[in-house]
Parts: structure tokens; sequence; C-alpha cells
């Protein structure tokens, strides 16, 4: 384990769009996609739902939805809000609605947690989700010591510019060749049409042909890094989700006043 790689190709935001639900099926079915992350509250949620009951390989999380951001001008506005971001108990409320509809949904609890545009970075998101975490025995995005995260297939600036070399074949092989030893999941966001308003909409299609081009499976092999899932992946995940691993943290606790949402990924 010390020197192995593994590595967890994790789809976000399946369920929001029938063209993201397309997109996320292609790059599992023919290309490097292991694991994908449900939002439950959008209308193609139970076709997603369905897909992962037919393909119980692919891993399914929760991915909590409690707001969007975009950036217009250089100017962060949020789009929408589900219920008030600063208050415990509502945020609370919310996330369990939300998990109590992917259990009824997919027939089974998520393999892991993670939020929309990484919301769960900030309180009182963050306590809620390392509790749940704790709770279910299951990673959380950022705060499994285990599982490194990287962010980098992302074809998009902190502030919206396009960034096409991100989401380049030779772009993720260079991700690739840096990971560390261990286990690191890569998020993506492959989406076949580009048919739901949000900011980053063009670069999905661009994703699932990166995703699924043979050079990016022949290099894993010629690596030696494994593909895996939450679901499958070595025991040491199990052995971090189990004890307090998975909501451990070295970050310093920080509040949501005053900050403005710079890693706003899809």
């Amino acid at each position: 384990m010390r020197t192995q790689r593994y590595l967890i190709v994790n789809a976000d935001d399946f369920g929001q769009s029938h063209g993201i639900n397309r997109g996320i099926m292609a790059a599992y079915k023919q290309g490097i996609v292991t694991s994908a992350s449900l939002m439950v509250r959008w209308p193609a949620a139970a076709e997603a739902a369905v897909y992962s009951r037919h393909h119980p390989d692919l891993g399914l999380g929760l991915h909590v939805d409690m707001s969007e951001w975009a950036c217009h001008a250089g100017q962060w506005i949020r789009l929408y809000e589900v219920i008030p971001s600063a208050d415990l108990a509502a945020v609370a409320d919310e996330v369990f609605r939300q998990l109590e509809v992917f259990i009824r949904l997919v027939g089974r609890k998520p393999t892991h947690l993670d939020s929309h545009q990484h919301s769960h970075r900030y309180e009182p998101l963050r306590t809620v989700l390392r509790q749940l975490a704790r709770r279910l025995e299951i990673p959380l995005r950022h705060y499994c010591e285990e599982v490194h995260y990287c962010g980098d297939f992302y074809g998009q600036t902190a502030k919206g510019t396009p960034m096409p070399e991100a989401i380049s074949v030779e772009g993720l092989l260079n991700t690739l060749v840096r990971l560390p030893a261990g286990i690191t999941e890569l998020s993506c966001h492959p989406g076949q049409e580009a048919d739901l308003e949000t900011m980053y909409r063009t670069e999905r299609a661009e994703e699932v042909k990166v995703l699924c081009d043979p050079r990016v499976r022949a290099f894993l092999s010629a690596m030696g890094i494994e593909l895996c899932s939450f679901r499958d992946c070595p025991a040491v995940i199990s052995k971090s989700a189990n004890g307090a691993g998975v909501a451990r943290s070295r970050d310093r606790v920080v509040g949501r006043a005053g900050l403005q949402p710079a890693d706003c990924e899809e």
C-alpha cells in the first residue's frame, strides 16, 4: 500500500440533468469513471438511481445540494439557496431529508459523502456532514485521511475563465503522473449535452471524450495505477471509515461569513 497507487474517478452532479446522466453513464461504460455522486433534488435523479441499481459496480455517494454560485463579470452571485446556509438546524434537517431521498431512490446508503461546489468546507454544513460520515462509517471528501482529493481535472479557473488544457488528454495524463501513493479521488463533471444553465456547460462534453479516450486507460495500466471505487477500493478505506479518520481534519474551522466561494466546481 505504501507505493501502490489507487484511483477513484468520481463524477459529480449525477441526476442534475438527463444530459449529465448520459455523460456519466458513457464515461462509466466506455471510460474510466468508477464512482458518482447523486444530487437527489433534481428531476433526473430517479433516472440516475435506476441506472445505479442496474450497475452496482458504480459506486454512488450523496452530493449534498444546498446552493449554487456562478461568477459573472468577476463577481460571484448565488443562483439558488435551498435553505439558509447559516441555520444549523435547517441545514441538518435538509441533509437528512436528502439522505432519506437517496436511500429511497437507491435502496441503500451512499458509499461516500460530498457536496455541490464543496459547500461542506464551511460551517455549519461541515460539522453536520462530518458527524453523518462518522455515523454512516463512510468517507467524506476532504476529511478522510486515507483518500487524497484531486480537483485538477476541471476546465475553468476559480473565476470561471475557460481552461481547456486541464481537461485535455495531455492535461489529464499530466495530472495522473503526479498522483501520490495510496488512494486518490479524482473528481470530474461529464455530460453529453449542455442542457443545464450553469457556468460549467460546454466543458462537460469534452470531459466525456477525454475520460473515454483509450490512451488514458493505457496510461493507467502502464503506470500501474489501479482503478477502484469507494465501495470496492482497498481495505484501508474501511479501516479509516470505521474509526475517527473519516471525520478528522487539520483544517481550521472557519465560518461562512466573509468568505467567497473561490473553489466553486460544479
